[in-house]
């Protein structure tokens, strides 16, 4: 892995979003892979700041977001989807019709789980895929177990990340969905390349574990050891020792 090292997160985030443009600027058609949660948020924010000063067009880039929480819809607030709809997709024209999610209200969550893995491959795979970690090792919803699932599939959030997610549902972790519908690690690991940001003391031996520990379920970030092009930017804090 690549590992570069910011003085805090602003820093980071402006230059990660830098980097995001300048993609889509050598490749118009570039078909994003992005998390939500509490990390991308200045990423996002600077996204929305420079993509009018760069003039970059947005109008031909395909997304896929890592997740979503199973019993939400798109019209939901709470949602994930709604929650990129706030944050990116409005502000930088992202179309309705190139954004890829995974519906939580789905009926047969199974099948929409591998609807999600043909839609990827249809639109040709993850160029480039933008990730977080958890405090836990965990990637998207790959929450630490003794196997993990390779492919999008339902999973069973455990209760430090249903803590993490509580400001979207007003602090209340009682409201907090108990499971989600998720990327699995080979999928992620399918992306041409992979960049990593990590904020904050609290992801420093998470961030730890996945650059120096062995590869195993109990941190799935640590899967990211296999990829080819793996960058972690860090600021001070989060940054292995």
């Amino acid at each position: 892995m690549n590992i570069e090292r910011f003085p805090d997160g602003r820093t980071l985030s402006r230059e990660l979003a830098a980097r995001i443009l300048a993609a889509i600027g050598r490749q118009p058609r570039l078909v994003l892979g992005l998390p939500t949660g509490r990390t991308p948020l200045p990423l996002y924010a600077a996204l929305r700041e420079q993509t009018p000063a760069s003039g970059t067009d947005w109008s031909a880039v395909r997304t896929f977001n890592l997740d979503e929480f199973v019993g939400l819809g798109a019209a939901d607030p709470c949602s994930y989807r709604a929650y990129m709809e706030r944050e990116l997709f409005a502000a930088v024209g992202v179309k309705a019709a190139h954004v890829g999610f995974l519906d939580g209200r789905a009926a047969n969550p199974d099948r929409e789980c591998e609807r999600y893995e043909e839609a990827i491959a249809a639109a040709g795979g993850i160029d480039l895929m933008i990730l977080g970690v958890g405090t836990n090792g965990h990637i998207g919803f790959n929450e630490p177990a003794p196997a993990l699932c390779a492919r999008t599939h339902r999973a069973r959030l455990q209760p430090g990340t249903r803590a993490a997610n509580a400001a979207l549902f007003g602090g209340d972790v009682s409201q907090v969905p108990e499971e989600a519908l998720s990327m699995g690690m080979a999928t992620i690991l399918q992306a041409r390349s992979v960049i990593l940001m990590a904020t904050g003391a609290g992801k420093a031996a998470a961030v730890d574990a996945m650059v120096r520990g062995p590869i195993t379920t109990r941190v799935p970030a640590s899967f990211l050891q296999l990829h080819a092009d793996v960058t972690v930017m860090a600021d001070l804090a989060a940054s292995p020792r």
